[in-house]
């Protein structure tokens, strides 16, 4: 629909949300703004980026509520979000179930266990915890320094009637309380015991064991007092072992962001006296952001609908509207909170570390979801439909060019079959270029010398083919695409250099960096692909893999270039010479590890000429080779 057709008139001033539908009458943004009369006119004006423009053409109807100042505003959008979920507002999904260490508080005989629920009241939860193996050392380790029961209900009662304890309450992981080897009360002080450790520290549960241990001494219960004394050891004994990089003061909740292209990925670490005591990442589609939300707001509000608010929270990104946060969030915090973004000290040193976390989250996540056979499938369906090929391209190839100023040309040709690369079939081109080429040119050259390969082999590999074990040569299968690096110049002389060849049947785009646009041979105007299509993201890694796989060679044969021309700057030394020498020596560095004798005994060098030979190259040794720029610096 025409967003022009239901631009509301008359839209208030005041703060407020505001609510997209669609025709079905669907909820599809929620967002929220100082002043809703300036936010609500700037969707149906021009220059939208691509994701608001669909979500306004998507629409029907906007409506509003007003309220009374900008908390309300952000309470209220909050609200709707999770009721609506709506599907234009960022979209969390949590990177995978993790586990939390459970005690059951509301309990006669509180219990500790593993569980990966968060959904019983009576329970006290700690963490989660990035990796489960972590979790269950911790969980061996509390056992025991706190030997609070950790069996299940049922088992307890049978224990209870037969009066007979398990196997934890004879090595010393249990109390066992099941048999009145510890009362009820001193069981649930345990349990006590045990989340002020995770809560405080060990500082303040050691002064309070010590002073229940005193007292028992004093009352001359011995058998009290020495259980509290081997506590105590126990707990001093593993701190010894823990060791911590952070201030004991420290207490915060650390939010990095980390983006890519389509997607990014936000960590959150949970910092209680110094120690990491959980970490959890989310992955989230940039396609779901409009250009006036944000990534750290919608994580505020994902994170904090799960857990408390600590005074103090640290992110990566600016925040708008900082104060209004912090008094919303304060709302849910027994203490004021603040939100920073540090810059130095140790606090920024861990900030660099859980972006690093995030960096790792979204690999993971996109590695999965790249090896997903039903991803690639639908991705390479996308293509069929969106670039009108006649086929599903199974296999793909895709071409890239990179030069120094157009000087010391390299291609690569990567492959991708079924929506996997197939790193065996990858190619490296060196290109003939003379004095100097354009990448159209050397796209040009490439593509011709790799469909002339396809041209001469095809017929002879497929007579030569046999069912027991003979191998047809990687050139003669076809592509079913072709993609190059580059727009409408590029993706030209590639169709060029194909139909000079008369191959028709293999379809050629033409991937651009700047925006992602899709070019085909001898058309006016791109396309672009929806942000979030599985097929984008496809071309995206085909493209991405080609450029690395080229400037891998590219700087490794330039590097060789400058080594070698070295010898070109030495007076008297010509090019038979060099040749000689490069011959005997077998490379510059060959010729750096001999000796001014050495040197001087190949034929038609000599002493004199040796000594230069040797004092150039060992000059050259103290210079530093730049092989992204090609600038060469002494040290």
């Amino acid at each position: 629909m025409d967003p022009q057709s239901y631009r509301p008139q008359n839209i208030p001033t005041d703060p407020g949300v505001y609510r997209f539908f669609d025709a079905k009458g669907q909820v599809i943004y929620v967002g929220k703004a100082k002043n809703l009369k300036n936010r609500i006119n700037s969707y149906f004006h021009g220059n939208l980026t691509p994701k608001t423009n669909r979500m306004v053409n998507t629409a029907v109807r906007v409506d509003w509520t007003i309220v009374n100042s900008e908390l309300e505003a952000l309470q209220l959008e909050f609200t709707w979000i999770k009721k609506e979920n709506p599907k234009f507002n960022i979209q969390f999904r949590d990177d995978k179930s993790y586990p939390y260490l459970g005690i059951s508080i509301g309990e006669s005989f509180p219990r500790i266990f593993i569980t990966r629920r968060r959904d019983d009241k009576k329970v006290r939860y700690f963490g989660p915890f990035a990796h489960a193996w972590a979790l269950h050392s911790t969980y061996d380790v509390l056992q025991k320094l706190f030997p609070v029961r950790s069996c299940e209900d049922r088992n307890f009662e049978i224990a209870k009637k037969n009066k007979r304890n398990c196997l934890l309450g004879d090595i010393g992981k249990c109390s066992a309380p099941c048999v009145a080897r510890i009362s009820e009360e001193d069981h649930r002080n345990l349990a006590g015991d045990l989340i002020k450790f995770i809560d405080k520290g060990p500082d303040v549960v050691i002064k309070e064991l010590e002073k229940q241990m005193n007292q028992a001494a004093a009352l001359e219960d011995f058998e009290k007092a020495g259980r509290l004394r081997d506590q105590i050891h126990a707990i001093n004994k593993s701190m010894e072992t823990a060791g911590t990089f952070l201030s004991d003061s420290m207490t915060a909740d650390l939010i990095a962001v980390h983006e890519d292209i389509t997607h990014a990925a936000v960590t959150l670490f949970k910092v209680q006296n110094g120690r990491i005591n959980a970490s959890k990442s989310w992955i989230l589609d940039l396609s779901q952001v409009l250009e006036n939300g944000g990534i750290i707001p919608a994580a505020l509000s994902e994170i904090y609908s799960e857990f408390e608010p600590p005074s103090e929270i640290l992110i990566n990104q600016e925040l708008e509207d900082k104060s209004i946060w912090e008094e919303y969030l304060s709302k849910f915090s027994s203490k004021k909170v603040e939100i920073k973004r540090p810059v130095k000290g140790e606090k920024a040193d861990l900030m660099a570390t859980v972006k690093r976390n995030a960096n790792q989250a979204l690999i993971q996540y996109l590695s999965k979801r790249s090896t997903d056979a039903a991803v690639a499938g639908k991705a390479l369906e996308e293509l069929v439909n969106y670039l009108d090929l006649p086929e599903i391209p199974l296999r793909i190839e895709c071409f890239d060019i990179s030069n120094t100023q157009g000087t010391n040309s390299v291609a690569s040709m990567v492959v991708f079959e079924d929506g996997q690369p197939k790193k065996s079939d990858y190619r490296r081109f060196a290109i003939s270029d003379g004095e100097t080429i354009d990448d159209a040119r050397a796209m040009a050259q490439v593509l011709t010398r790799r469909f002339k390969r396809y041209l001469s082999e095809k017929d002879q590999d497929h007579k030569d083919f046999n069912y027991s074990g003979g191998k047809q040569s990687r050139f003669a299968y076809p592509p079913q695409l072709v993609v190059v690096d580059g727009g409408a110049q590029q993706v030209n002389a590639a169709a060029r250099a194909l139909g000079l060849l008369g191959i028709s049947e293999v379809a050629i785009i033409g991937l651009a960096k700047r925006l992602e646009e899709v070019w085909f041979p001898e058309r006016k105007d791109p396309i672009i692909l929806p942000r979030n299509s599985e097929a984008l993201y496809l071309l995206q890694r085909v493209r991405d893999e080609a450029h690395r796989f080229a400037i891998t060679f590219h700087r490794t044969k330039r590097s060789k270039v400058m080594l070698d021309s070295l010898l070109d700057e030495i007076p008297k030394l010509g090019e038979n010479r060099r040749k000689i020498l490069l011959e005997h020596f077998g490379s510059v560095s060959g010729i750096k590890k001999a000796t001014i004798d050495d040197i001087a005994k190949i034929p038609g060098i000599g002493n004199k000429l040796a000594e230069t030979i040797y004092s150039s190259v060992h000059t050259a040794e103290n210079q530093i080779i730049d092989t992204e720029t090609g600038q060469i610096s002494t040290t």
